[in-house]
């Protein structure tokens, strides 16, 4: 059992602090992809080379997913929180001084290990927050702040970067972040770990890695997730570029587009666990499988699409469908997890997630420096969302936990 739950209002507090906490993460990660045009310049990289730059942090983000879930289980999770906001705030800072290829590459995956701690340990928080059937509702609500901040990203740092430069652009973001892990040290209150919770020590220490790297269904939930991550993951990085260089819009154009899809990506994310629970329960293998698919068939028309116009409404599309699959994979582990496992569950499902944040950018780069193109990038992602339906369509979750509680 989880300690006694907090009063009403330090849940409400926490849960609002932890949104704004993945919202910065997202201003800070989506800097990069706006700074590629002045930093490839500055540096003199071809594509292949940013694509690098991107794969770096991602590659680090990934390494950290399950210890920093294991972390929060076993110690609770403030602490796990404000030590990844305030160490990747000074590495969001430090990109300020990159001189070199080598450097940039460094810096941006210590970056990465900083923050991939953040994930797990805020769905953990809210299983420290909320009572067990609120978990997916309130998990999926909270993940709509990964598309919140990837849509005020572009509307904040455009103009940072138009008018300070990208590197004291980096400096005021990074800033920001070590003054709001201030504010949530000082608001939220440390809540429990898992000797506190009814489960023993030795029982904590083995349980969540050795029983859940057995299970074939986080297995299967991290394949799906990566799949339409290399879709999340490939866009986010590239997009911005594609449209300065392929659909020839300035950076203030850029600025403006950008953050359209995320509305519809929120919104879906937002209700994706209610949806989930209300209509998919025990039956979310469909959900997943119709959701990926629809991802494919607006991603192949959003490449083909003509206009502007067309390509950010079947753009806008592709998030709100893939969005659904981020909020299914990350609430059905807060569903049939024990509460000691939740956040080593996440960091486990989310680390094919992050995978493909180190996959899917640094392959579409060399495909783009390779053939000149996007054609073969593009084709790439619609693959991969043809690899999560097949995947989706072998996973059952009509079993009523994943684990079974320890004797």
């Amino acid at each position: 059992m989880m300690p006694a739950l907090p009063k009403r209002n330090t849940g409400v507090v926490g849960f609002v602090l932890l949104y704004l906490a993945f919202c910065i993460s997202y201003i800070d990660r989506a800097a990069i992809s706006l700074a590629l045009a002045q930093i490839g310049k500055d540096f003199d990289l071809q594509a292949a080379d940013l694509g690098i730059v991107i794969s770096a942090f991602f590659l680090g983000y990934a390494v950290m997913q399950v210890p920093g879930g294991w972390l929060s289980d076993r110690f609770g999770s403030k602490y796990v929180v404000i030590i990844t906001i305030a160490m990747w705030s000074l590495f969001t800072a430090f990109t300020s001084i990159a001189w070199s290829l080598g450097s940039l590459l460094a810096i941006r995956f210590i970056f990465g290990i900083a923050e991939g701690g953040f994930p797990p340990a805020s769905i953990r928080a809210v299983a420290e927050l909320f009572k067990r059937d609120s978990r997916p509702k309130m998990s999926a609500l909270l993940l709509s702040s990964n598309y919140a901040g990837s849509m005020i990203a572009p509307l904040i740092m455009a103009p940072l970067i138009l008018w300070l430069g990208w590197r004291h652009a980096f400096n005021a973001i990074g800033f920001a972040g070590i003054l709001f892990a201030l504010v949530y040290f000082v608001v939220v209150p440390h809540i429990g770990r898992a000797a506190d919770t009814g489960v023993t020590k030795s029982t904590a220490s083995r349980t969540p890695m050795r029983e859940l790297m057995k299970n074939p269904l986080l297995w299967q939930l991290m394949v799906v997730w990566f799949g339409l991550s290399c879709v999340n993951k490939g866009l986010d990085s590239w997009m911005p570029l594609y449209l300065l260089q392929q659909r020839g819009l300035d950076l203030k154009a850029v600025g403006m587009l950008t953050p359209i899809p995320f509305v519809l990506a929120t919104i879906a994310t937002a209700i994706g666990g209610w949806v989930m629970t209300t209509f998919f329960d025990e039956r979310e293998k469909y959900l997943l499988i119709g959701s990926s698919a629809l991802t494919g068939v607006f991603l192949y028309a959003m490449y083909k699409s003509e206009t502007i116009t067309a390509l950010i409404v079947y753009q806008s599309l592709v998030y709100f469908f893939k969005s659904f699959v981020l909020a299914s994979v990350i609430a059905l582990p807060t569903k049939l997890l024990r509460d000691d496992q939740i956040g080593s569950g996440v960091g486990m499902v989310n680390l094919g997630g992050q995978s493909a944040g180190f996959v899917a950018p640094a392959v579409m780069g060399f495909i783009v420096s390779g053939t000149g193109s996007f054609d073969a990038a593009f084709g790439f992602l619609i693959v991969m969302t043809a690899m999560s339906v097949v995947v989706a369509s072998t996973i059952g979750t009509t079993r009523p936990r994943l684990v079974s509680s320890p004797a």
